[in-house]
C-alpha cells in the first residue's frame, strides 16, 4: 500500500559474546533503515592479554567462545609461533588439524540441526523438530558427540581444551588412544552425508546475494588450520598483511566494527565463502553428493548455507579419518618457542569464517598489543545487507511471517548467537 510504513524492532537478541538489537523500517516496500545494533558488554580480552606471557594467549583466548575455542587457540598459537620464529613440524600440525576437525563437527552439527533447521519448518526449537524429524536430530546429536570425543582425546576436554600450546601440545596421544575414535568418525561421516541429502528436502527460500567472499586458502588441502587469505575479488594476502586489506570502521548504532575488503563493499566470510573459493578441493564424491542435494557452486543464497555446513561435516569426518589412519606418534609433543621482541600474526578458518589474531611481544615474552578480529564482526555489514534484501523480497508477508524470515536471515550465518529458540523479541509498529 502506498505510503505504508512498517517498523520491525527488537530490543535485545541473546548472543554468546554479547547482546544486540535489530531495527527495520519499511516504506512503500523498500527498506529505509536497517540496523543490526550490537551492543556487546565489554569483555576486554585484548586488554586482558596485555602484560600476560605470550604462551598464555591460547588458553585465555579459548574462553572467548565455548563453541569454537579451538579456532581461537589455533589463531593465537599461529601468531605466537610467527612472533617467535618457529614452525611446528607436520606431525604436530596434523594433530592440530584433527582437533580442529572435531570442533567443526560439533559446531556445524549444533547449528545445522538445533539452531537452523527448525526455521525451515516454522518451528520454535530443536525439540519441536525432534518430534517431527527425530531421526535427523538424533543424527545431528551423534555427529556432535563424535566431534566432542575427538576434542576430548586430542585436546584434553571438549570445551576450552587444555592440551594445545604454543609450539604443539602438552601431551600427544598414542595410536591406541586414537583407534577407538575411528568407528565413531566413520559413522559420523555417514550421518553427515545423510544430513546433506536431507537438506535437499528443505523449503529453502530463494535469495541471490552478490557480495565479496573471503576465506583462508591452503594449496595442500581444504583450509582450516592454516593458509593465506584469498578473496573473490582476486586479492591474495597473508595474515601479516591483514590490515592492508581489511578495513574496519565504527558505526553509530553498533559497538561491533563493520568491515570492508580493500575499502570496498561489505564482504562475507564463512561457509559460502569457503564453498566458493575452496570447494574444488573437496573430494569428488562429496562434490557429487552436494550437487545431488541441489547445492550449486558457487552458492550465493545465504539460506542454503545449511547445505554447505552439512557438506563440511562430511568433509571434516572424512579428513579426521585420514588423519587418524596416517597418525604416527610425534617424536616430541612440542617445539621450543622462545620469546623475542617481535610481532606475529595468525589466521585460521573457524566454523563461522576467517579468524585473525595479531600480537606484539617484548623481549621478556610479555604481550604488549593484541588484536582479534572474529568472523561474526566481519560479517555484520553483510548480514545487515541480507536483512534488507530479505525484507524487500518478502514485503508481502504479514508482520509475524516477515519477522520470522528476518530472524532466519540472521541465523543463516550462525553469528555466535544463542538462538536455540526465538533469539529476537519483535514488536511491529505500523504507520
Amino acid at each position: 500500500m502506498a505510503g505504508e510504513t512498517r517498523t520491525i524492532r527488537t530490543e535485545a537478541l541473546a548472543r554468546v559474546e554479547g547482546e544486540g538489537a535489530l531495527h527495520l523500517k519499511l516504506k512503500d516496500g523498500r527498506a529505509e533503515e536497517v540496523r543490526l545494533a550490537i551492543y556487546e558488554a565489554p569483555r576486554f580480552f585484548e586488554g586482558l592479554l596485555r602484560g600476560r606471557r605470550f604462551d598464555e594467549a591460547p588458553d585465555i583466548t579459548a574462553r572467548i567462545c565455548g563453541i569454537c575455542p579451538v579456532a581461537y587457540q589455533t589463531s593465537a598459537m599461529l601468531a605466537m609461533e610467527d612472533a617467535a620464529g618457529v614452525e611446528v613440524p607436520p606431525a604436530l600440525r596434523d594433530l592440530r588439524r584433527l582437533l580442529y576437525c572435531g570442533e567443526w563437527l560439533q559446531s556445524h552439527a549444533l547449528h545445522v540441526v538445533l539452531l537452523h533447521a527448525p526455521d525451515f519448518f516454522d518451528l520454535d526449537d530443536g525439540f519441536a523438530l525432534a518430534e517431527r524429524h527425530g531421526d535427523v536430530v538424533r543424527r545431528g546429536l551423534d555427529i556432535k558427540r563424535v566431534g566432542n570425543a575427538i576434542m576430548e582425546v586430542v585436546g584434553g576436554r571438549a570445551v576450552h581444551p587444555v592440551n594445545p600450546r604454543v609450539g604443539g601440545f602438552y601431551r600427544v596421544p598414542t595410536r591406541a588412544e586414537l583407534a577407538p575414535l575411528r568407528p565413531q568418525v566413520e559413522e559420523a561421516r555417514k550421518a553427515a552425508l545423510a544430513t546433506l541429502a536431507w537438506t535437499a528436502t528443505l523449503p529453502i527460500p530463494e535469495l541471490e546475494r552478490h557480495v565479496a567472499f573471503l576465506a583462508v586458502h591452503d594449496p595442500d588441502g581444504y583450509a582450516i588450520d592454516r593458509g593465506t587469505l584469498h578473496a573473490s575479488t582476486g586479492a591474495v594476502f597473508t595474515a601479516g598483511e591483514w590490515d592492508d586489506h581489511v578495513v574496519e570502521r565504527q558505526v553509530p548504532h553498533s559497538t561491533a566494527l563493520h568491515a570492508t575488503l580493500d575499502g570496498a563493499s561489505p564482504y562475507l566470510t564463512g561457509p559460502l565463502a569457503r564453498w566458493a573459493l575452496n570447494g574444488h578441493q573437496l573430494p569428488g564424491w562429496l562434490q557429487d553428493a552436494a550437487a545431488e542435494a541441489g547445492l550449486a557452486r558457487p552458492c550465493r543464497n545465504p539460506f542454503a548455507s545449511i547445505q554447505v555446513r552439512a557438506a563440511e561435516m562430511a568433509w571434516a569426518a572424512d579428513e579426521a579419518l585420514r588423519l587418524i589412519d596416517a597418525y604416527e606418534t610425534p617424536a616430541a609433543p612440542v617445539v621450543d618457542a622462545q620469546p623475542r621482541d617481535a610481532v606475529g600474526y595468525g589466521v585460521s578458518e573457524a566454523p563461522r569464517g576467517a579468524l585473525h589474531h595479531g600480537y606484539a611481544v617484548d623481549g621478556e615474552g610479555l604481550i604488549t598489543r593484541a588484536r582479534i578480529v572474529p568472523p561474526t564482526s566481519q560479517n555484520q555489514a553483510a548480514i545487515e545487507a541480507d536483512i534488507r534484501a530479505t525484507a524487500e523480497a518478502n514485503v508481502a508477508l504479514d508482520d509475524a511471517a516477515l519477522s520470522w524470515r528476518c530472524e532466519q536471515a540472521i541465523r543463516n550465518h550462525d553469528p555466535c548467537i544463542s538462538c536455540s529458540a526465538h533469539f529476537l523479541n519483535l514488536t511491529v509498529e505500523r504507520g
